[in-house]
């Protein structure tokens, strides 16, 4: 598929988000799920988000789809939500719950806009995005977490699995034409050189790879920890980007968000990657790529970002946000080989570690 395909399905996910009242809302969830509460307005990129407060102190989350959100995407990720919670009921990630129907997504429409709703759970805590520092124990959590997600998907496929995702590292060498919303300089060649990398070195071995529906944004703003224990992971959020890759990809999405900016930008990260490989071992062809496909995360995200932020200008702040941590650290791995990167990351998985 081209990169303008692409860009066009993006831009329309960038859609202004419907328009409701809370009375509305109320109402929708009075009809769909037998529920009186108070509502407290989340954030959210293109969806509607309610935290649902009850009388009882608990609360859950109301998700109100775009309109123009495709419902067999919508029942992909409840798919995955409810295989996970059948086969690892213990791990920390959003649960979807039944409507009155017994259905686990209503259609609904409000002032002539189809939306489609669905109640989740909801977990308090700290995104881990306004956590300073994270520490070692910390990132061997989120690893081991990581590969129980990935063991309890393994086998699950749906008919939306391969749907177009502009997130999607398979495809990244599609990135090349964006290129030029990245100013000229240095910054500009390491991610063309990445991509470059990419396409010579990963692209053609990934069909060999053992791929299976992944995660695929394991970033900050999407894990969920205890304020008073950052240690503890709480709950992981978000399955939009969920897609049919290579399983590998996922370790190195989560890798790219725990890299240092400044002196060895590696060293955080591979207490992830080893703590992850001691539940779900990787094959030697997936270490050997994962230098690779780590640096060509940090590339992708750049890429899209620049885009993003010249095709907002009034919100190019937010959204670049995260760019110059990334910058960093793309910069700080460009000093260091691939080969280099590899035998870290592999004396990484074969160390012991206590309980």
């Amino acid at each position: 598929m081209s990169l303008d395909t692409v860009l066009t399905q993006a831009c329309l996910l960038q859609a202004a988000p419907a328009k409701v009242t809370e009375a509305q809302v109320l109402d929708v969830l009075r009809r769909c799920y037998g529920l009186s509460a108070s509502l407290e307005r989340m954030g959210g990129e293109r969806d509607l988000n309610f935290r649902v407060m009850l009388a009882d102190g608990s609360s859950c989350l109301l998700k109100m789809s775009h309109p123009l959100e495709s419902p067999e995407v919508v029942d992909f990720h409840n798919q995955a939500m409810r295989l996970i919670e059948q086969r690892d009921p213990d791990l920390p990630v959003q649960r979807v719950y039944p409507s009155l129907n017994g259905e686990f997504v209503e259609k609904v429409e409000i002032g002539g806009q189809p939306m489609l709703v669905r109640l989740l759970s909801f977990v308090d805590g700290l995104p881990l995005h306004r956590v300073g520092h994270t520490s070692p124990l910390f990132r061997q959590n989120l690893g081991h977490a990581l590969a129980r997600f990935d063991i309890a998907l393994e086998g699950f496929n749906h008919p939306a699995a391969g749907h177009v995702l502009l997130w999607d590292m398979q495809h990244a060498e599609r990135m090349q034409p964006l290129l030029h919303h990245i100013e000229q300089g240095a910054l500009r060649d390491q991610v063309r050189r990445r991509l470059e990398c990419f396409e010579e070195q990963a692209r053609p071995r990934l069909s060999g790879l053992r791929k299976q529906v992944i995660h695929n944004d394991m970033n900050p703003h999407n894990i969920i920890v205890d304020p008073d224990q950052p240690d503890v992971l709480r709950n992981i959020l978000d399955f939009g980007d969920m897609v049919h890759a290579p399983r590998v990809n996922d370790v190195a999405v989560a890798a790219s968000y725990q890299l240092g900016r400044a002196g060895d930008v590696l060293e955080p990260a591979l207490d992830m990657i080893g703590a992850y490989h001691r539940v779900n071992p990787l094959g030697i062809d997936e270490l050997e790529l994962l230098p690779v496909l780590i640096s060509t995360r940090v590339a992708l995200s750049l890429c899209i970002n620049f885009w993003r932020a010249d095709l907002h200008p009034d919100n190019r702040e937010y959204i670049l946000r995260n760019s110059y941590r990334a910058r960093d650290s793309l910069m700080g791995l460009a000093e260091v080989s691939d080969a280099q990167i590899h035998d870290r990351i592999v004396a990484a998985c074969r160390q012991k570690v206590s309980p």
